[in-house]
């Protein structure tokens, strides 16, 4: 889904390296980014439903739902400013990102970590106490930028201290952590919405306090990574910190490795123009290709407005939010699916086999609405009403174990180091963008393309996974440095791209 983990290793060979309490501590309070991007996807589909939370700021959406003759089953919840208030949040984040790949670089990771912290603990306190539109926009902003500072910094952080074997499965835990904190806020949701009076929406949107104060306390914490240093010039420093994150003594090969990493990296005066060069073409394409698939899969419009969702399908609005906390938990337990057998399977299959799946289940679910949900009629009765739920759970679980993770692994690991840390500017700010049109314009789509929705995001799914079949390559167990003899040069379609390329670093680097 939207912020998955984005990592950039350093190196193929699996250097000496023991799996340290210092390595899983650290992957656990820097994943806390992942549980605070999750809560607020999910906090805001559950507000966006509560009744006073829509008389207080969006009292027209408010009269669309309670009176009678004017509900309509697919436009109840169509509103410019209601879709601005989840949307704003990926805007900011989308422009934050940018000035974040600065930070990482100049300050480290560390530091960027500490500043999304803070940014998610202010943009929670304008949340929580809004009183007026204007606060709540404020605050969904400076929640969007510690979403951009997290979905830098994180990933990179994960991956560069977490040993090469469990690289991948560590990658995925950024995404896993975003699905926990999902399903946290629809249980949430759940329990204040069943509170009296006036503000369970005021400790729905306050309770993402936790998060924050994880994240900020956790990145005080935190040491920054060996590559982090080195790059900075801190080489004594770098190389004591390697040394106790790996738990050994011998670091010197990685350390050479890392150093000579950050050596060529600094030789690319201009990395977003190096990116644009002819070998760098295959990876850019999937990069940018694979952000965009991934929201085009519908799965964000599905977990923003979940309990939106279920309750313009008939479910009452406590039945809504108990289904969106089913799909939450069945997105927690595929992305566990993920981590088990992404090297295993390999990442083509999962991403071939979930794209049958989802285009089958989003087939079901628009053939079942077609006939018995008009807009002012609803015959969904209860046993079709689970049905439906089913089939979400099924698209859902088969996002959860392959475009959500492997959206964000795949760039990861297909970049050459010279190009690695534009690329995953450029793929964040891709996801972003389009996680914010379809976040923005899916209530609307809902209105006028009512259950053929379904059917344009099922079309999408197909699209995708021809391009897995034939554009997409098996990454699979392959060292990063050996991508281009072992995986582009040897492809059927991407080889023609290769023909520039150098086998030194160095002259990739000068290229």
């Amino acid at each position: 889904m939207a912020g998955g983990g984005f990592g950039t290793g350093t190196g193929g060979g699996d250097f000496e390296a023991k799996i340290t309490p210092l390595v899983i501590i650290s992957c656990i309070l820097a994943s806390s980014g992942g549980l605070m991007f999750g809560y607020d996807v999910g906090i805001s589909g559950g507000v966006t439903s509560m009744p006073e939370f829509l008389r207080e700021f969006f009292p027209t959406v408010y009269k669309k739902n309670s009176q009678p003759g004017l509900e309509s089953n697919y436009c109840k919840y169509d509103n410019q400013g209601l879709q601005l208030f989840t949307s704003s949040l990926y805007l900011a984040a989308l422009v934050a990102t940018f000035v974040a790949s600065y930070t990482t670089k100049l300050l480290g990771r560390k530091l960027t970590m500490l500043m999304a912290g803070i940014f998610f603990l202010v943009g929670t306190a304008f949340n929580a106490a809004a009183v007026n539109l204007a606060m709540l926009i404020i605050g969904r902003i400076l929640l969007g930028c510690g979403v951009g500072f997290a979905n830098q910094a994180v990933p990179l952080f994960l991956s560069e201290v977490a040993p090469t074997r469990i690289r991948g499965s560590l990658n995925i835990l950024f995404q896993l952590m975003c699905t926990i904190g999902i399903l946290v806020a629809n249980m949430i949701n759940y329990g204040t919405s069943k509170m009296s009076g006036e503000n369970g929406w005021r400790i729905s949107l306050g309770l993402a306090v936790i998060p924050a104060l994880l994240l900020t306390v956790g990145s005080l914490i935190v040491t920054d990574t060996p590559n982090s240093l080195i790059a900075r010039g801190k080489m004594e420093e770098g190389k004591a910190i390697l040394k106790k994150i790996r738990g050994v003594d011998n670091v010197e090969p990685e350390f050479l490795e890392i150093v000579e990493a950050s050596r060529a990296a600094k030789e690319v005066k201009h990395p977003f123009r190096n990116l644009l060069k002819r070998r760098n073409r295959p990876q850019l394409v999937i990069a940018i290709c694979m952000q965009i698939f991934q929201q085009l899969t519908g799965i964000n419009a599905i977990m923003f407005y979940a309990p939106v969702l279920f309750k313009t399908l008939g479910f009452k609005s406590d039945a809504s939010l108990y289904s969106s906390a089913i799909t939450g938990a069945v997105n927690v337990l595929s992305t566990v699916v993920s981590i088990y057998f992404v090297d295993r399977a390999g990442r083509r299959m999962l991403l071939l086999e979930a794209g049958v799946q989802m285009f089958l289940s989003q087939i079901v679910i628009t053939v079942v609405l077609g006939i018995k949900l008009k807009d002012d009629v609803n015959n969904l009765g209860h046993g079709l009403g689970i049905l439906v739920l089913v089939f979400v759970c099924s698209f859902v679980a088969s996002f959860a174990w392959s475009w959500g993770p492997l959206g964000w692994l795949i760039p990861s690991e297909i970049f050459a180091l010279d190009a690695r840390s534009a690329g995953q500017s450029v793929a964040v700010f891709f996801n972003m963008l389009f996680t914010f049109i379809i976040a923005q314009a899916f209530l609307s789509m809902l209105c006028h393309m009512q259950f053929a929705i379904f059917l344009f995001f099922a079309i999408w799914v197909f699209a995708m996974t021809l391009f897995t079949l034939f554009l997409i390559p098996e990454t699979k167990g392959i060292p990063i440095e050996e991508m281009t003899e072992r995986v582009w040069k040897k492809h059927w379609f991407w080889k023609r791209y290769m023909d520039e390329v150098e086998d030194s670093p160095k002259a990739q680097a000068n290229a």
